[in-house]
């Protein structure tokens, strides 16, 4: 792979944050909408979305855009892939009205579920990005640097306590940040945690997990507790904690022929356990839908969770 590539997404990431807080030039509104008209408690626990749900369609696109120069072919079209790095830096990436919407509507969901349970959270005044991506692709110093920012803008707003709605952020917080900003003690939880006694509202899908929630975060357990009013499909190889397969990312912005590749095997794995899948993170959602073809539904795990049964 270029060096010279690498060069120009990592600059691409870095000034994008800079600039708006968000690792890919977007509207830096776009991850606000879903707080319209939501009650904010100042003494509550932050409710952190690290813009991720809505920042996956527009992932979606900078990989499309970056896909059609040929970034892991080597060779001339290897070089062109700095330029389409540069070409993407200079564009607005805008993600379909109806994606936003969804994003929005997922959000909500979780706000209202939290709600039901009696744990009012406190709404930021932006949603920034959490740089989980810098540090998944190997920018380990660019990735120190801004943490220590957003560690700043917590500490200059008080956030004590975090409750995050994906595992990509809630893994930096929780287990990197520590290591890299000195004194970070923000109490980290997930939404996960609070939403027990949940209806579900669709029967006999495949889950996909999440590797960091199943793997790392110790919530493989409470996501089957969550969805068993569901009648999840399950089987010993394809869902297993250790044994089920990867989406393919967070690889999709330096090698989306591999990522697709890989998504392609595990859509290949669950469609022969249902047409309806549940997911727990926008990048896993993200690389199976681009490698679906028609052959699985996609489901963010909230959208069909109904109100408490218990």
């Amino acid at each position: 792979m270029s060096r010279s590539w690498l060069s120009e997404l990592r600059n691409l990431i870095v000034n994008s944050l800079e600039r708006s807080w968000l690792p890919f030039p977007t509207d830096g509104d776009l991850c606000e909408s879903w707080k319209k008209g939501l009650d904010s408690n100042p003494s509550g626990p932050v409710l952190y979305t690290s813009c991720l749900y809505h920042l996956a369609p527009v992932i979606e696109k900078a990989v499309e855009n970056l896909e059609r120069f040929g970034v892991t072919e080597g060779g001339l079209r290897g070089r062109f892939a700095a330029v389409a790095a540069k070409t993407v830096g200079r564009l607005i990436l805008k993600p379909e009205g109806e994606e936003v919407d969804r994003a929005d509507s997922v959000m909500r969901r979780i706000y209202r579920l939290l709600a039901q349970r009696g744990v009012k959270v406190r709404l930021l005044d932006r949603e920034i990005y959490s740089g989980a991506l810098l540090y998944e692709l190997g920018f380990e110093k660019e990735f120190a640097e801004y943490a220590k920012r957003v560690a700043t803008f917590f500490k200059e707003r008080g956030v004590k306590e975090i409750i995050t709605v994906d595992p990509h952020t809630h893994y930096i917080l929780e287990k990197v940040y520590p290591r890299y900003v000195p004194g970070f003690d923000v109490k980290i939880s997930s939404y996960l945690d609070y939403i027990k006694g949940t209806g579900v509202a669709l029967k006999g899908f495949a889950i996909h997990d999440s590797c960091l929630y199943a793997r790392f975060l110790d919530r493989y357990g409470l996501i089957r507790q969550i969805l068993s009013p569901g009648q999840p499909v399950e089987d010993p190889y394809y869902t297993g904690r250790e044994t089920a397969g990867c989406c393919g990312g967070p690889i999709e912005s330096i090698y989306p022929d591999v990522a697709r590749k890989v998504a392609r095997l595990r859509v290949n794995d669950l469609s022969k356990l249902s047409k309806d899948v549940v997911v727990q993170c926008p990048i896993c959602y993200v690389n199976l839908k681009r490698a679906a073809e028609g052959r699985i539904n996609l489901h963010y795990l909230p959208e069909i969770l109904t109100e408490a049964t218990a």
